[in-house]
């Protein structure tokens, strides 16, 4: 696959560079607890059998309309979560400089995001949500616990961190990436005043800056309302680059708010996919990134690669996340469109199989071992 040779010799020019990169993330925050659905047990604590797919518990919970159903989820692991987070935590082992601001605690940071906050001087703005995340071997089910959320607004980052700090962060940043819009309902204002408020207040960036969007999920929020943060996400072409991200779901659900013809999951429909929305929202770049691959536009054209699928993942909770790391980790670099979307699937291939963020060695080593 000559992407992946291109990738390895473009990284090795310019990973270098990459401690002088400098990303501010925000604002989600929640505290992952990781769970497996028990099909049947034999034993005591590890001594039973998983429930396999997302069809298999679906299926329990039909066969139990009507009555009442148990389902034991056996916690695996707790850890810290959100979009934000996880894929801040990824650009920090990627070796990026961040700063993170979200929600990690109020008062006093939660101990799972403790060594986190340390390592991105975090901002924060008020509790965590919850997330209790059922994992199958073709997905995921999140359940999430997210009130506390509701806090976080412009207002909020002023009053916590100052309004001249917040200028001045974002004036130093490469990156300025926000995520998970769909759980943070003031999130379109946050934009609008980075709009109105800060940006025209800025000096120019040596470089430029890049903008970074993750819709995440959007199917619970009303039509209007996508349409209106993809307008606003649109305005911010005056200020620098600006790439959205979507996993296929998201892809299909922002297509039929734009009045784009359905996207599916083959290398074609992606890539013209991706394409229609950048022009529909006249950005810089559309990601989108099934579990097999990943497509992006930009002006130039369109691009596809395959992903190193992991049939059986350690982990699958923040995969998404990694993936937009490592894209955006491409980008600040400079690399090309194809080696953007070998790094990220490489991030998140590097991330399901071991649990941990990868650095750009290690990324280097996983392309010169990737199975051809």
């Amino acid at each position: 696959m000559q992407y992946i040779a291109q990738t390895i010799e473009q990284l090795g020019r310019k990973a270098s560079t990459i401690a002088s990169k400098r990303a501010l993330v925000g604002l989600d925050g929640f505290v992952d607890k990781i769970m497996a659905p028990v099909a049947t047990r034999s034993g005591l604590g590890e001594a039973f059998t998983p429930m396999a797919s997302m069809s298999e518990f679906g299926q329990r919970i039909l066969d139990f309309a009507g009555k009442s159903c148990n389902i034991e989820l056996f916690p695996r692991m707790e850890k810290l979560g959100g979009n934000g987070p996880i894929m801040a935590n990824a650009l920090v082992g990627g070796g990026m400089k961040v700063r993170y601001i979200g929600a990690l605690g109020d008062g006093s940071v939660h101990p799972v995001f403790e060594e986190f906050a340390a390592h991105t001087s975090a901002v924060s703005l008020c509790d965590p949500g919850i997330t209790n995340a059922l994992e199958f071997e073709d997905g995921k089910i999140l359940l999430g616990q997210m009130a506390s959320l509701d806090l976080l607004s412009y207002e909020r980052i002023v009053e916590v961190m100052g309004e001249g700090a917040f200028f001045d962060e974002i004036s130093r940043c490469d990156l300025i990436a926000m995520t998970n819009w769909t759980m943070i309902p003031r999130m379109t204002e946050v934009f609008e005043a980075m709009l109105d408020k800060v940006l025209p207040n800025l000096p120019p960036k040596d470089g430029g800056r890049l903008f970074f969007f993750d819709l995440a999920d959007p199917k619970k929020r009303s039509e209007g309302d996508i349409r209106t943060v993809l307008e606003v996400i649109g305005r911010f072409r005056g200020h620098g680059r600006v790439t959205l991200g979507l996993n296929h779901a998201e892809s299909q659900q922002v297509a039929k708010v734009l009045g784009i013809g359905e996207i599916a999951n083959t290398e074609h429909s992606l890539r013209e996919g991706a394409a229609a929305i950048r022009n529909a929202l006249e950005i810089t770049c559309v990601v989108i990134h099934p579990r097999e691959g990943a497509a992006c536009a930009t002006k130039e054209g369109s691009y596809y690669t395959d992903g190193p699928l992991c049939e059986k993942p350690l982990i699958s909770t923040g995969a998404g996340d990694h993936f937009n790391a490592g894209f955006v980790t491409g980008q600040v670099l400079g690399l090309s469109p194809e080696a953007c979307l070998t790094v990220a699937v490489s991030f998140s291939g590097q991330y399901v199989r071991t649990a941990k963020s990868p650095n750009l060695t290690a990324t280097d080593s996983f392309l010169r071992n990737w199975k051809k």
